[in-house]
């Protein structure tokens, strides 16, 4: 697509460092605005924004820091909690890192003190984590994939206890288990590695061991036993968490695959960015893309699905020295419906409700609006 159809951002807002890192929150906090993260080097924002689409007394976007997290090593990735609620008191705001020095810290705060909050420290990966979703239903479970090859599991509320030779669950007290019965529940899948079990202070975990670096993991909206891993080696599998099993797998015939998103509007939707090309499948029909096309000449970084509409997606192309590419797409088009460009541009979210994406950049975060 030509320079000249290149849009300028729709809204910008000014940051104090360079964003590393952006997401909007996807779940429902019970205030007219969206809850918004972006992480930089050294800290985390928290904000809430609107936008004149939602509120016409507003000239564009106003954004507002609710709380600044001071980090300490740089941020990779964020997830949000569907716990997070502005809408009672006390107030939640409950959400997960991943940090350069490969460890997960879980924040809550209460909003009362600017300066106080409450973090917890996970470890267990051995490389960099590229991606970390709560689970959405009750979000007290996380899930990270990393380059070491694994995808974990932190579970909040299921901590296990061992109790002579029976094992207790502190979710129902008074019902116990043998350790054969639970070594069967937990035993792995095809990769036939050790399962752990780690509560939310790191005491155990759960991971299973993937053929290649994981590069997206994605939560079914409504069934907390489903996921989606997806490899750099090209391989998209589903899994049952019941059985810690592949229950389906996806082929995306060409590699490196970097970014992998399931449409959570119509879960049998799921695209992927590998090599230059977009990729869409349909997973009732097959396990190779039924659609595919070209987007990034240097390479296609982030894809991610909006939220607002169910054919409407958007993918980055890698960091430039410059600037990066942003491109929006339309199934029913058979050229991007938008383009953009950000100094240095990184990470990509939707907005919950609106056809509005935000990628992070040098000391901006940059806002598009697409038309619907």
């Amino acid at each position: 697509m030509p320079d000249d159809n290149i849009r300028s951002a729709t809204y910008t807002v000014p940051c104090e460092d360079y964003v590393h890192v952006v997401e909007f929150s996807p779940f429902d906090c019970g205030s007219p605005a969206s809850l918004l993260a972006y992480g930089g080097n050294q800290y985390v924002v928290v904000g809430a924004c609107r936008f004149k689409e939602e509120d016409t007394e507003i000239e564009g976007v106003e954004f507002k820091s609710l709380q600044v997290f001071m980090h300490g090593v740089r941020v990779d990735a964020i997830a949000w909690s569907p716990e997070t609620r502005l809408d009672k008191l006390p107030q939640v705001i409950r959400f997960c890192t991943a940090a350069a020095d490969r460890k997960l810290r879980l924040w809550t705060s209460d909003l009362q003190n600017r300066h106080e909050c409450d973090m917890k420290v996970m470890e267990g990966h051995t490389s960099y984590i590229n991606q970390l979703v709560f689970e959405p239903t009750e979000g007290k479970q996380i899930a990270s994939i990393s380059d070491d090859h694994t995808c974990r599991f932190a579970l909040f509320i299921h901590v296990y206890e061992v109790i002579g030779k029976t094992w207790k669950s502190n979710q129902q007290p008074w019902l116990f288990f043998s350790t054969a019965a639970v070594n069967e529940h937990l035993k792995c899948g095809p990769t036939n590695q050790p399962l752990r079990l780690w509560d939310l202070y790191g005491n155990e975990t759960t991971s299973f061991t993937l053929r290649s670096p994981g590069v997206s993991v994605c939560w079914h909206p409504e069934d907390a036993f489903k996921l989606l891993v997806a490899e750099k080696k090209g391989t998209i599998r589903f899994y049952d968490l019941v059985t810690q099993h592949a229950i389906l797998s996806l082929d995306s015939g060409q590699v490196p695959l970097m970014s992998a998103d399931w449409c959570l509007t119509n879960t049998i939707k799921v695209g992927a960015v590998a090599g230059n090309d977009w990729m869409i499948w349909d997973i009732t029909r097959s396990s190779y893309p039924l659609e595919k096309r070209p987007a990034h000449v240097d390479r296609a970084r982030h894809f991610r699905w909006s939220r607002a509409q169910e054919n409407l997606f958007a993918t980055t192309g890698y960091p430039g020295k410059i600037a990066s590419q942003l491109l929006v797409h339309h199934l029913g088009h058979p050229q991007p419906v938008m383009i953009g460009s950000a100094t240095v541009g990184a990470g990509l979210s939707w907005h919950r409700t609106l056809p509005l994406c935000v990628i992070g950049g040098d000391r901006k975060l940059f806002f598009w609006m697409t038309e619907m």
